[in-house]
């Protein structure tokens, strides 16, 4: 099967999951808000962050392993594979044992750090038990997954991960709904992580007979492969970095704001996140894609491919934030109330930062791809100015002080640094044919989105409940769509050759 035919498996799937599970979790999320309380649900986004700050213990050796794989997946060399599956078999377990461990030490502090919480210790160390449990799983047992994704078949991962996740959704909102059980919640999600890591491994089995799942591996297998170490130890900045942009916020508004406000921020957060998830699951497969791509070595196929990623990425990204800017606060309204509106400054923050998180996809994609990890100073640097400046703006922005934090580290290293380094050390090719083609694409975007909010006036919503919703979003859409297609497709060569590649495949798979 071929490299673009994985990545339309991969898409069906994804999408069509990914849909249900969307809607399906804007509904729960309203039922437990309704049925848990703010409380709860901002305590159990608070202890999912405490996790993911355990987490950086993984440093990065899934994308040193994945980025090692694409060669041998290519050559078929089910030796090195297997060799290479053990490797990261033998470290993530070293590192599970470490976050387990970690994760029981600072389960000794709860009384102290949830001494204001009006719900009982029981509940929070259930909650975190639960969480900390299907962490570990996935670093003792689930580490063979990586292979699927390497392999571009993310479709297997999607489908039996998420046919799960529906399920125990549905059996959640039953028992919050009838019984308003915060214990019934919680053991359901510990029964999904067992259920959901016995499935994939058994699936990986039938897929690669030929690998070896429990093979036994002593230290000495780090010596035979020190490239993967160094890759490793870049990584982990990387990943460092990551975390202080992305998983820090709800710390710093639970320790500085308030434990509800974390879950008026994740409301917001979680719609956002959700559609970008969507998008990202869709092509979830084009990331082995293009490692695979890089490793044929033609160099001017591997620019075209990445200015028609660049183009989908901001079509994609453009439309999304353009319809989100008018169609979130009468979405809140309908499904959680006015309680649940932030400021329209926080609502900007948001799309600003989801946007840029979309555009840097392919960058990021082409960067892995050709394993350029050597600049462990840039996610410092980022860290160090999200984190810094979150905590001084927060003291006079409030929540959007917190998001301006993370658009100013974005601006500096993502926006700026990473497709530099990419072009110096990657395509090697002259970094003003980036600026280019990115002010083009810029001018693409602002250009319909202000053509939309001249126009969006003459839309009207009506009464604010779910059928004009449905039909006011609709109308945007289909606004901003006909407005910003046009532009784009005159102004960017890469968004005129991406359309050209889909229609074809669209031709070729009726």
């Amino acid at each position: 099967m071929s490299r673009v035919s994985h990545a339309i498996k991969n898409m069906q799937f994804s999408m069509l999951f990914y849909l249900i599970f969307l809607i399906l979790q804007f509904v729960s999320r309203k039922l437990f808000l309704d049925n848990l309380g703010d409380e709860f649900m901002g305590l159990s986004g608070t202890l999912r962050s405490l996790l993911s700050f355990l987490n950086l213990a993984e440093l990065g050796i899934g994308a040193a392993v994945g980025f090692s794989l694409y060669k041998p997946i290519f050559n078929k060399d089910h030796g090195r594979i297997n060799e290479l599956i053990s490797l990261f078999g033998h470290l993530y377990k070293k590192i599970g044992l470490f976050i387990l461990i970690g994760g029981l030490i600072i389960s000794a502090f709860f009384p102290i750090i949830f001494d204001t919480l009006k719900a009982p210790l029981s509940i929070v160390y259930y909650t975190y038990y639960t969480f900390l449990f299907g962490m570990c799983l996935n670093f003792f047992f689930n580490f063979h997954i990586i292979l699927l994704q390497a392999d571009q078949k993310d479709y297997v991962i999607t489908s039996n991960s998420q046919s799960l996740n529906l399920i125990k959704i549905i059996l959640q909102c039953v028992i919050v709904f009838y019984f308003h059980s915060i214990y019934g919640w919680i053991t359901l999600e510990l029964i999904y992580y067992i259920v959901n890591s016995y499935i994939l491994r058994k699936k990986i089995k039938q897929i690669y007979p030929w690998l070896l799942l429990n093979k036994k591996t002593t230290n000495s297998i780090l010596k035979t492969n020190p490239e993967i170490i160094k890759k490793v130890k870049q990584i982990s900045f990387h990943k460092l970095g990551a975390f202080v942009t992305g998983g820090t916020d709800k710390i710093l508004i639970f320790s500085f704001i308030s434990v509800e406000s974390v879950a008026f921020f994740a409301n917001y957060e979680m719609l956002f996140s959700r559609l970008l998830q969507f998008v990202n699951t869709a092509f979830a497969g084009t990331a082995a894609g293009i490692g695979n791509l890089v490793a044929e070595n033609n160099k001017e196929n591997t620019h075209k491919v990445f200015w028609e990623m660049m183009a989908l990425r901001f079509y994609i990204g453009g439309v999304s934030v353009i319809v989100l800017y008018f169609v979130t606060e009468p979405f809140i309204l309908v499904w959680l109330g006015d309680k649940y509106i932030l400021s329209k400054y926080v609502l900007l923050l948001f799309l600003i930062n989801m946007f840029i998180m979309q555009v840097r996809i392919p960058v990021d994609h082409f960067k892995d791809a050709y394993g350029l990890y050597q600049d462990v100073w840039a996610p410092v640097v980022q860290s160090v100015i999200n984190l810094s400046a979150s905590m001084i703006l927060l003291k006079y922005f409030d929540l959007a002080g917190i998001l301006m934090g993370t658009t100013i580290a974005f601006s500096i290293v993502i926006l700026i640094w990473r497709p530099y380094y990419l072009y110096k050390h990657g395509f090697k090719s002259s970094l003003w044919n980036y600026w280019k083609g990115f002010m083009l694409l810029i001018f693409s975007f602002i250009l319909p989105y202000y053509i939309c909010y001249e126009l969006h006036e003459y839309i009207d919503l009506g009464d604010v409940n779910l059928l004009n919703l449905v039909l006011y979003s609709l109308k945007i859409l289909i606004l901003v769509v006909i407005i910003y297609t046009p532009i784009i497709y005159l102004t960017s060569l890469g968004f005129r050759n991406v359309s050209k590649r889909l229609l074809k495949l669209v031709k070729l798979n009726k």
